[in-house]
């Protein structure tokens, strides 16, 4: 069976760490943040990966062909450079939702978030061999966001943007299928065992709630590097008027 397999990153005890020996300034803390992203993003790309902010000090990385030893080597030279100290929990499985799942649960087994003792922990269970791998990546934009952008106050264009974010979110994990928000107008979903149809519908959803169209294109690959650069190469052929259809997948098998 084919499976995604998904990495939950998790900042050790970071909460009581920002306020010991007293509160740090909060440009520090965001700086810490960015920097901690930008660290990791660089080492799962190396190994054809991505991640992903949830909430900060948690980070969502699809890390299908990344093994157990190449996540301890991304863990200890993020662990060797930064004053605070990431754990891991891996998960695979058929649909993106449940492997997220999976992760989460292997890491909690481990310790609390806010325990001293858990502390660079790399836990859990990927998927069982290379025939298992496969990611398949939507990459959504929301159709003539610059106008949008180029006529409202900037604020009003990110609560808008939240809005769909949210939108898409509420209508994609009832199907299984999880969705980050990537910059500007755009939203990556990891939706393996989603068909176009499934998609098509969401899109639907998300036009009677808000009023306004979205487009994708859907990549599918072992990788998730491979994958999110075939989603993309569909969505610029739809931005290029090369097909009328809002959604194009591409795979590379």
């Amino acid at each position: 069976m084919k499976k995604i397999q998904l990495t939950l990153v998790q900042i050790d005890n970071y909460g009581p760490w920002t306020v010991t020996p007293c509160p740090r300034r909060e440009a520090e803390l965001q700086t810490l943040q960015a920097e901690l992203f930008a660290e990791l993003e660089r080492r799962f790309s190396e190994r054809k990966g991505l991640i992903f902010l949830t909430r900060l000090d948690n980070m969502v990385a699809v890390t299908n062909g990344i093994s157990m030893e190449e996540h301890r080597e991304i863990q200890q030279a993020v662990n060797g450079k930064f004053p605070v100290t990431v754990s891991m929990g891996i998960g695979a499985a058929s649909v993106p939702y449940e492997a997220q799942v999976n992760a989460t649960l292997a890491l909690q087994r481990a310790g609390g978030s806010r325990s001293a003792e858990r502390k660079g922990v790399l836990v859990g269970r990927g998927v069982d061999g290379p025939d298992e791998d496969w990611v398949q990546i939507a990459h959504i934009d929301v159709n003539h966001s610059a106008l949008i952008t180029d006529s409202e106050p900037i604020y009003e264009t990110h609560v808008l943007l939240q809005k769909t974010y949210l939108a898409l979110m509420s209508a994609l994990v009832r199907r299984k299928a999880l969705v980050f928000y990537a910059g500007g107008d755009n939203f990556i979903t990891l939706s393996n065992g989603m068909d176009l149809h499934e998609l098509s519908d969401v899109f639907s959803e998300v036009k009677r709630e808000l009023g306004f169209g979205l487009k994708a294109g859907v990549g599918g690959a072992p990788t998730a590097e491979l994958a999110a650069q075939l989603a993309s190469e569909g969505l610029h052929e739809i931005r290029g008027g090369m097909t009328e259809s809002p959604i194009i997948y591409k795979s590379s098998s």
